[in-house]
C-alpha cells in the first residue's frame, strides 16, 4: 500500500480511539469525579484498540514490513504486561482500601451506584482487554516477522543461493 494511504488509515485509527476515549470517560467526567486512574483507563483504551487493530489488521498498518520494530515489540510485550498487570492490581486495591464513597461520595444514591458500576466494569474490561491482547499481539508480531523471514528465504533458495 501507499505510504499516504497507510498514513491517513493511521490517522483515522487515532481519531476513532479519541472519539472512544471521550465518549467511555465522559459520564465520569460529566459527574465531576476526581479520578485518580485516569491516566491509566486512557492508557488501557489506547492499548486494547492499538493492540486489537494490530492483531488483526497489521498488513494495514505502518508495522507491517518493519521487522526490527516487530521484534522489539514481541520483547516488550512481556514487560508492559507486568506493568498493567500492576496497574490494574493497583486500582482493585484502591477500590478496596478506600472504598467508593471518597470518589461518589458526594452523588445521589441512585446515580452514585450506577456511575460506581460503570466505573468498575469499563476500567476491568479495558484492562484485562489489553491483558488478553498483549500475548495475542505478541504472538501475531512474531508470525508476522516468521513469514517475511521465510519468504525471503524461499526467494533466496529459489535463485539457488543460500542463506
Amino acid at each position: 500500500m501507499q505510504l499516504r494511504l497507510l498514513l491517513l488509515i493511521e490517522l483515522l485509527w487515532w481519531v476513532i480511539t479519541g472519539v472512544v476515549i471521550f465518549a467511555v470517560l465522559w459520564p465520569i467526567w460529566n459527574a465531576g469525579i476526581e479520578w485518580p486512574f485516569q491516566a491509566w483507563n486512557i492508557v488501557f483504551i489506547i492499548s486494547l484498540i492499538t493492540f486489537a487493530r494490530h492483531i488483526f489488521l497489521l498488513q494495514y498498518s505502518l508495522l507491517f514490513k518493519q521487522q526490527l520494530l516487530k521484534l522489539a515489540l514481541i520483547i516488550t510485550m512481556v514487560l508492559l504486561a507486568f506493568i498493567c498487570i500492576a496497574q490494574m492490581n493497583a486500582f482493585m486495591v484502591y477500590i478496596e482500601e478506600h472504598t467508593w464513597d471518597s470518589l461518589t461520595g458526594a452523588l445521589p444514591l441512585p446515580k452514585k451506584i450506577a456511575l460506581e458500576s460503570y466505573m468498575w466494569n469499563e476500567m476491568l474490561f479495558f484492562s484485562v482487554g489489553t491483558l488478553i491482547s498483549i500475548p495475542l499481539l505478541a504472538i501475531r508480531l512474531f508470525m508476522s516477522v516468521w513469514k517475511q523471514y521465510n519468504k525471503k528465504s524461499d526467494k533466496l533458495w529459489a535463485n539457488g543461493k543460500q542463506w
